[in-house]
């Protein structure tokens, strides 16, 4: 367990989060006291923060090969009639 100090700023309390223990690409967090226990979280994203996110390019995956697995059903034709063997 780590111990840090707690400093004030204008009218909050804060701490410094230690860099081993730093929330890497996060900028919010959420805060929960249980009991004399503040736990600290990241904020999860939402439908509204994903789709704030730049689109694809037009391009993104033209160049994606057509490829089924062996063992894999090919859905490509999934309107077809099925096989002999299946009816």
């Amino acid at each position: 367990m780590r111990t840090v100090s707690i400093f004030k700023n204008a009218s909050n309390q804060a701490i410094r989060i230690p860099k081993d223990m730093a929330f890497e690409g996060v900028t919010e967090l959420e805060i929960r006291r249980e009991g004399d226990t503040l736990l600290l979280r990241p904020v999860r994203p939402t439908w509204t923060s994903f789709a704030a996110e730049s689109r694809a390019d037009d391009d993104f995956l033209s160049e994606r090969p057509e490829i089924v697995e062996p063992g894999r059903f090919d859905l490509t034709g999934a309107d077809d009639e099925p096989p002999e063997s299946s009816r």
